[in-house]
């Protein structure tokens, strides 16, 4: 049987196993290729008379991120834990009255319908959900504003899939069109759609002028969102690609498959029975079988009935008994020796090491290991998983939500104000985790 040697996506041998041995490598190569997969903005596909940016220099990097998503599971765990946090329990429009004495908002319900129904529409749930969900994934995402007939409201909101979406090359400073297909990142002019991409600085008023210039009518607009922690104007890097460039998110992806083939592969004997020949001697003399063949088989049944009585969770603790003589020379002949073998395979190493992975991945998120049971009993990760700890780091992680949440709301706020609706804030309720000896479990806050 050849020998399978298991590449990273560089073609490095990260490791190798053939019939009767298993095989890693170890250290780190002198020359990584993943600046490669960044993108450049030089870097450019001309479809039909649009120029546009490459996602990365195959101008696949959305189909490759969510690979890397899809079968990395603490990673994959993490952003949809952010992702439910930061939406938590939806939003509902209010006013600001003022601040209390720990400065804190005052809110007034507004009280009409159809802006609360709005709301609580599915619409709107689906914008929010698939919207910061390809902020998450891809760290950009492509909102979609669809006004009537005539051009005089937003009527709709939706979410183009970030993975069929790219954008044109800057002219004078600003993007003019996203183009979007399912095909990328093999695509022709026949198989996209072009949509006009609102000014980044100012979208409402890029809106009231081509409201005044009549320019809305038949059309749908994008109103891209980013994550700008990363300073690329075009397609910023998600947050967690830090920890694909570190290699952490390939060590917890080989770690299952490096076990996986030791518990295969690796001898798995646990009983050293040493039988003298002498015993077989007297147990099955050769005078008696004229035939060897009916000898032996019976010497094999023996042996299997010895397995038996060592091994199964049945025979656990149970005593097997032998005799045995003193030989003339004053040493035991038919003197039975078994030994428990030590076995020098650990798979403790590699568990801790897919732990500390698994906590660099969820460091790169923001995210406290522990508020995911995650947290390890010992040594360098370790961490007090009870319930303080959980409650405190999913506290902090609420806190922290808030420049995302108004990210994902600036295009609501600007579909109600290009409306004419212009006095209404937008909160989201969050569950709050609280002590017993508050009198509940849980709270409801707004934030």
């Amino acid at each position: 049987m050849a020998a399978t040697v298991i590449y990273n996506d560089q073609g490095v041998p990260l490791m190798a196993y053939g019939k009767n041995y298993f095989a890693s490598t170890a250290g780190i190569p002198e020359k990584t290729k993943y600046t490669e997969q960044i993108q450049d903005v030089d870097n450019t596909v001309t479809i039909g008379e649009h120029v546009c940016c490459s996602w990365a220099s195959g101008n696949n990097f959305p189909q490759e991120a969510s690979k890397v998503i899809s079968r990395t599971g603490v990673l994959n765990t993490g952003l949809k834990f952010i992702h439910k946090v930061v939406l938590g329990q939806g939003i509902f429009p209010c006013r600001v009255s003022g601040y209390d004495e720990k400065r804190n908002e005052k809110l007034e319900v507004v009280n009409h319908p159809e802006i609360i129904n709005l709301m609580q529409s599915r619409m709107i749930r689906r914008y929010l959900a698939n919207s910061y969900r390809d902020i998450l994934k891809f760290g950009i995402s492509f909102p979609q504003l669809i006004p009537n007939q005539d051009g005089s409201k937003i009527v709709g909101i939706n979410t183009i899939n970030a993975l069929h979406s790219r954008l044109t090359k800057p002219e004078n400073g600003q993007i003019k069109h996203c183009i979007v297909s399912g095909e990328w990142p093999d695509v022709n002019s026949r198989n996209m759609e072009v949509y006009p991409v609102l000014d980044n600085y100012d979208p409402l008023a890029d809106l009231e002028i081509l409201r005044y210039e009549g320019k809305l009518k038949g059309k749908s607009f994008i109103y891209p969102l980013r994550d700008e922690w990363d300073n690329d104007d075009i397609y910023p890097l998600p947050s967690w690609w830090s920890a694909k460039l570190a290699g952490w998110i390939d060590v917890a992806n080989k770690i299952p498959a490096f076990l996986a083939k030791a518990y295969e592969n690796q001898i798995t004997w646990m009983w050293h029975v040493k039988i003298p020949y002498a015993y077989w001697d007297k147990r099955f003399p050769v005078a008696d079988y004229p035939d060897k063949s009916i000898r032996q088989q019976k010497i094999q049944e023996e042996m299997d009935l010895i397995e038996e009585s060592l091994t199964d969770s049945a025979n656990a603790n149970k005593a097997i008994f032998t005799h045995y003589t003193i030989g003339t020379n004053g040493k035991p002949e038919e003197q039975w020796i078994i030994e428990p073998l030590d076995n020098k395979y650990k798979a403790d190493d590699k568990l801790l090491t897919s732990a500390a992975a698994n906590s660099e991945i969820l460091f790169s998120l923001m995210v406290n290991p522990n508020v995911l049971g995650a947290g390890m009993p010992g040594g360098t990760y370790a961490g007090n998983q009870g319930g303080s700890n959980i409650r405190e780091a999913f506290l902090v992680n609420v806190a922290m939500a808030w420049l995302d949440r108004q990210n994902i709301l600036d295009p609501i706020e600007t579909m109600l104000q290009f409306n004419g609706i212009k006095d209404i804030q937008l909160r989201f309720r969050n569950t709050i985790l609280t002590t017993l000896d508050t009198g509940s479990g849980t709270q409801k806050v707004i934030s």
